[in-house]
């Protein structure tokens, strides 16, 4: 340790009462967190690319400092995809501390690192008051059956108007107007149970049918769109 000479000719002032770090929640349990080890809790959140082209949902669940569950979503360019999937394979096994000095492809995906490491280590966790935490595979649950990201997909133009194409349900096959040319519901697949009932021998027809459902007042429409070609 090197001192400045203005510091080594100073007198000695004792330092007084010593309270540590502040305890944080984590996991059901308040803990005074000194290293990296001391870190637990699942969490998500969004960071961006530079130039604000695109975007990641990052989940991870750390315990006692490693990452041990990471689901990687992204949106933008088509690059990112393949990047989350780098990213992905990169993440598991390392400490929080480690993933935020690792280089993960995208500048989206670092930067959701970033904004999630400050969530952990400040106890800002999902899990932070649930007694043992969250199991590793809990990411999964955002995506429900059939494992796909929760995608919402519009476009409208002040011409023609709105065109729904893809809702948290699925794929929207046509949309549901009233007499005054209202969406009043849409009918839509869903993609991973089709996707599971074809894997598994089913005819593509009968698993389009089985997967496709409607919501709202569909059946009340007075004229039936699809959204890609009218």
């Amino acid at each position: 340790m090197i001192y400045s000479h203005e510091v080594e000719h100073q007198c000695v002032v004792k330092q007084g009462q010593m309270h540590g770090a502040a305890p944080i929640p984590e996991e059901g349990k308040w803990v005074k967190s000194k290293e990296i080890k001391d870190i637990s809790g699942l969490t998500h959140g969004v960071g961006w690319c530079a130039p604000q082209q695109g975007a990641c949902k990052l989940t991870l669940n750390v315990k006692e400092g490693i990452i041990e569950e990471a689901l990687v979503e992204t949106i933008g360019c088509s690059g990112m995809t393949h990047s989350a999937a780098i990213a992905s394979e990169i993440l598991p096994g390392k400490t929080v501390l480690e993933a935020l000095n690792t280089d993960l492809v995208c500048d989206a995906i670092n930067t959701a690192m970033r904004e999630l490491f400050l969530q952990i280590a400040y106890g800002r966790t999902q899990s932070a008051f649930s007694e043992g935490g969250l199991p590793i595979g809990a990411g999964l649950e955002d995506l429900g059956k059939g494992l796909r990201s929760q995608v919402g997909t519009m476009f409208s133009t002040k011409a023609k108007g709105v065109r729904y194409l893809e809702m948290a349900e699925g794929y929207i096959n046509r949309m549901a107007l009233d007499a005054d040319g209202e969406v009043i519901g849409y009918e839509f697949i869903h993609m991973g149970k089709m996707m599971d009932a074809i894997k598994k021998g089913t005819d593509a027809n009968e698993a389009l049918k089985r997967a496709t459902s409607t919501y709202g007042r569909f059946t009340e429409a007075t004229k039936y769109i699809d959204p890609r070609q009218d």
